[in-house]
């Protein structure tokens, strides 16, 4: 074929092109046009393959007119698909079928359960306070009874930022700032985000969730302490569990317990989720250190409390039979919609 004959043949190609699409009925048949003007074994796309066997002269007007045939085209099937929609004719034309419910979003886990053990606590008559994440070294630790030489004070397990400026890795610097502005008695809980030097694995984060829960008044005993928590294992873990208090050693609370309840799993006879113990460790626990109230300006013969802290993700992961704390944080959706 001679030039203008190309020429001619690429301008009905682009016209038959545009009729079919302008034509189509649904995107089906819109695909139809689209792989039969512009697909791979297309005419015109066939003619354009052919522009090196074309001299210079020739070769710069076909391909010209073959990139605008090309345009044309795409543009037409673009006003088209705006018209005729993704689906069916039929689905797009009839208004009496139902319509596509869009997805429904919900809190996380980590900010249900924490909304469920505020639920609990709430119902203990406690009130809720937060603080900052950036903390000062005093109200992180020294006012919590661990003075400079503590092991729990080492850079390596926390976020400097200077020698006297953290992250803090606990929400307890709470308690202590509301201490200091507040006379006995208190009972609050400090729910927060707390940063720790850990090296990521399927039970540890640098980055966190704690609750603590404070109760300070005259008298307070650790038959107050045993009561609320059991109440709390209880309501979160069902009433059929037991509960037993281990002594354990904190700084800032004299004496100390952590808190178990029977295994959920085997109901005591050992498994792979208690470590054969047939007991799971869910809180730490204790009476608050004298110390701790000389550094608020309490006078601990004068009054007496029970300070507690738990990990919400771990409270999340042995609720719902979570295996790895790192998915609370990955944003897999296919994870996040199971709850």
């Amino acid at each position: 074929m001679t030039v203008d004959q190309v020429l001619e043949r690429i301008r009905a190609i682009r016209d038959e092109a545009v009729t079919e699409a302008s034509g189509a009925a649904d995107a089906d048949a819109l695909e139809q046009v689209k792989v039969r003007f512009l697909g791979r074994k297309s005419e015109l796309i066939a003619v354009l393959r052919g522009l090196r066997d074309l001299d210079p002269a020739a070769r710069g007007r076909v391909g010209q007119e073959g990139n605008a045939a090309k345009t044309a085209i795409q543009d037409a099937l673009t006003a088209r698909a705006d018209a005729v929609g993704s689906g069916p004719a039929e689905a797009a034309e009839d208004p009496t079928l139902p319509g596509v419910r869009p997805p429904v979003g919900h809190a996380h886990l980590i900010s249900s359960t924490l909304d469920r053990l505020l639920d609990v606590f709430h119902g203990m008559g406690f009130s809720v306070a937060r603080g900052p994440d950036v903390e000062d070294d005093y109200h992180n630790f020294e006012a919590l009874n661990m003075p400079e030489d503590h092991p729990a004070r080492d850079a390596q397990d926390t976020f400097f930022f200077s020698d006297r400026t953290l992250l803090r890795t606990h929400t307890s610097p709470v308690q202590i700032r509301v201490m200091e502005t507040t006379p006995p008695p208190i009972r609050m809980v400090f729910p927060g985000r707390v940063y720790r030097r850990e090296t990521p694995d399927a039970t540890h984060s640098s980055e966190f969730h704690q609750l603590e829960i404070l109760y300070v008044d005259r008298g307070v005993t650790m038959r107050d302490l045993k009561g609320a928590l059991t109440y709390f294992a209880h309501q979160l873990f069902g009433d059929d569990l037991p509960v037993r208090f281990r002594p354990s050693y904190f700084p800032f609370v004299e004496p100390g317990a952590e808190v178990d309840i029977g295994c959920f799993g085997c109901r005591g006879t050992g498994c792979r989720i208690c470590g054969q113990s047939g007991w799971i460790e869910i809180l730490g626990s204790g009476m608050v250190h004298p110390s701790v109230f000389r550094h608020v300006g309490y006078d601990p013969e004068e009054v007496t409390g029970y300070a507690a802290g738990m990990g919400i993700e771990r409270i999340a992961m042995l609720r719902h039979g979570v295996p790895d704390i790192r998915l609370f944080y990955e944003n897999d959706v296919r994870f996040l919609t199971q709850f």
